[in-house]
């Protein structure tokens, strides 16, 4: 599959699933379970699926997450609320969150369901922690909770593939943060929701200096964006396989149903955002 279709379909789904950190509905749904404060619901949220993980199974799997930062939030949210009572309340909170902001078409969900599910559940997990852990849960009932986690399972897949990439190419989860807003910008909004230090960032900097990916001044050389480039070629390569099970026509068709449904979801999601997620358009 053309790489660009692969990337612009993570676009289109990727908004449906991140209403879970956004929408205020998710956030009540997090605090009525007892996990209150947003970080703790996020953190207990994405981790769920793994069980009652550790903060250093949770650093290594997020990934560009400071370990200071996941160790203020794991293992204390499982004092707080069981996973099961964390996945329970995301998905309460996201479906809620889809039927706040969605247009009134179920015809369209349950179209937008059925072929993101009939990818999801074709993804190849070897290797992908978060991905496998996601594909494993239940298929729930309603039709915006099946879209809902189809999208997660997609998007953790993909991520999986994501950190992969980043790891071929020798960059520590900061570094990669460091170089992605060497070229895009960000880095006021990207190191505090991220949870790096100064002295950390700086530190990141400097050994892509060394690399040669940025110059003197943290500016990005030739080098730098290509290999930013790379990995996010890569990436796509990576998130490519569940998509083998939409026929063509049936791809095509996932990108008609989800557009309007996609533009909905961005209401909710700030752009820029940490994900480094743009819009769909």
């Amino acid at each position: 599959m053309v790489t660009m279709l692969v990337r612009h379909l993570w676009q289109l789904y990727e908004p449906l699933h991140a209403v879970t950190y956004f929408a205020p509905e998710a956030r009540g749904a997090y605090e009525s379970a007892g996990l209150r404060g947003y970080w703790r619901g996020y953190f207990a949220g994405r981790a769920a699926p793994l069980g009652a993980a550790a903060a250093g199974p949770v650093t290594a799997l997020f990934f560009s997450f400071a370990p200071a930062m996941v160790a203020r939030a794991v293992p204390d949210i499982w004092q707080r609320a069981t996973p099961e009572q964390a996945l329970a309340a995301r998905l309460e909170g996201a479906e809620a969150a889809l039927r706040a902001v969605l247009p009134d078409e179920p015809a369209r969900w349950a179209r937008a369901a059925d072929l993101l599910e009939a990818a999801a559940q074709a993804a190849a997990t070897d290797g992908r922690a978060l991905g496998a852990a996601n594909a494993a849960l239940p298929r729930p009932s309603g039709v915006l909770a099946r879209l809902w986690q189809a999208a997660t399972v997609l998007r953790e897949h993909r991520g999986d593939g994501h950190i992969a990439a980043l790891v071929g190419a020798e960059l520590t989860g900061c570094q990669a943060l460091v170089l992605r807003d060497a070229v895009h910008g960000g880095r006021e909004q990207t190191q505090p929701n991220r949870g790096w230090t100064d002295s950390e960032w700086d530190a990141a900097a400097r050994a892509l200096v060394q690399r040669g990916w940025l110059d003197d001044e943290g500016r990005p050389t030739t080098t730098g964006t290509a290999a930013l480039r790379d990995v996010e070629t890569h990436t796509d390569r990576l998130a490519a396989q569940p998509w083998s099970a939409l026929r063509s026509e049936e791809q095509t068709d996932l990108v008609r149903t989800l557009a309007p449904l996609t533009r909905a979801a961005e209401a909710v999601v700030p752009y820029p955002n940490p994900m480094g997620l743009p819009r769909a358009g």
